[in-house]
């Protein structure tokens, strides 16, 4: 292994750190705990070479939000390849959704809340975005019935989990009601 090879591999091990320390002491503590001094301090790095990596916090939120986008597409896929027929699958997307939600509350607010510098629906939107997006049409997209275009179709479901899910994070949901209201946004909205 060359020179370069090798510090290009520890370069990408302290953003890597820096990026899961972030997303440690933000869903521990809340995105207000996550300042370059906490974070430096954390892993044992001075502030400059932990701006080499990011130029402040906003791109860490970014690169935070990137890996949990990253990840919900995988959780979307796997939880809809094993369910059996369209209502099924969208059931179980919906399901999914809103568990990553429940479990990752700083991932997901990097994501959609906070500003991470990310475009969304856009020619520059980051792949991994577009991946989660496109995770959510694959079932979506078979369900939006006649006349419906299916990526319209896809951002009001998405837009509802959504609201779904901030709203239960923020109490203004009884728990109780999680499921009725996942088999009535499927049923209506879905129009099983």
């Amino acid at each position: 292994m060359s020179v370069q090879e090798r510090k290009e591999r520890e370069r990408a091990s302290r953003e890597r750190l820096i990026v899961a320390t972030a997303r440690e002491l933000a869903e521990q503590q809340g995105w207000d705990a996550v300042t370059t001094r906490r974070l430096a301090e954390r892993i044992e790095y001075s502030q400059p070479v932990l701006y080499s990596h990011f130029r402040g916090k906003r791109e860490i939120i970014g690169a935070v939000a990137l890996e949990g986008a990253a990840e919900m597409a995988a959780a979307l896929r796997a939880a809809t390849s094993a369910a059996n027929g369209p209502r099924t699958r969208v059931t179980a997307l919906a399901r999914t959704y809103l568990d990553f939600a429940e479990r990752n509350p700083a991932v997901y607010d990097a994501m959609f809340q906070l500003d991470g510098g990310l475009a969304f629906a856009a020619e520059d939107t980051p792949e991994p975005l577009k991946d989660a997006f496109a995770a959510l049409l694959e079932s979506l997209g078979e369900v939006a019935g006649d006349g419906v275009h299916p990526g319209l179709f896809t951002e009001v479901f998405w837009a509802a989990l959504h609201g779904l899910a901030t709203l239960t994070r923020a109490g203004r949901l009884p728990p109780a009601e999680a499921e009725r209201r996942v088999e009535l946004l499927v049923d209506r909205l879905a129009m099983f």
